[in-house]
């Protein structure tokens, strides 16, 4: 299943969506005004499937992960003196590539990937495609995309 996420000047108030291949919305997120970032996710149903918050007041950024209200993990950032590295407490997936730049793999406890995320070329604007290989996983994927958006863009 390929997702696309269209690259925006982030605002915690924003409101875009997430499409598919064929410009089908997959899901709508909508920035929350709250102290830190907070994002809300919307099936293309409208119903509000999941929650990604960052916790203000920590050392490293760091991210909850919500699904239908109930917490499932969190994503935070590790110390690195170059890059960014970032850890997941969420089903032994781990996180590795540039994240920076836009090209990294999630995979699983074993190192069987999850999803890989890129950038598309050939687009009019500058577009990133999210490749998760089960769409049962999608909205998690989403998630844990959104949080290093966030954190991205916060610097």
């Amino acid at each position: 299943m390929k997702m696309l996420f269209k690259q925006r000047v982030f605002s915690w108030f924003d409101s875009y969506n997430i499409f598919d291949e064929n410009e089908r919305i997959l899901f709508t997120v909508e920035g929350k005004l709250a102290w830190g970032h907070k994002l809300h996710i919307l099936d293309a149903g409208g119903e509000h499937v999941g929650t990604v918050r960052e916790k203000v007041l920590a050392w490293m950024p760091r991210f909850k992960l919500y699904e239908r209200g109930e917490y499932i993990g969190c994503l935070r950032r590790k110390f690195k003196f170059f890059g960014r590295k970032y850890v997941l407490d969420f089903n032994g997936w781990q996180i590795s590539g540039d994240v920076m730049g836009w090209d990294y793999t999630v995979s699983d406890g074993g190192g069987a990937p999850v999803a890989a995320v890129g950038k598309e070329l050939f687009r009019l604007t500058d577009t990133y495609s999210i490749d998760v290989i089960d769409p049962a996983n999608a909205l998690y994927v989403l998630m844990i995309v959104l949080a290093i958006d966030a954190e991205n863009c916060d610097g």
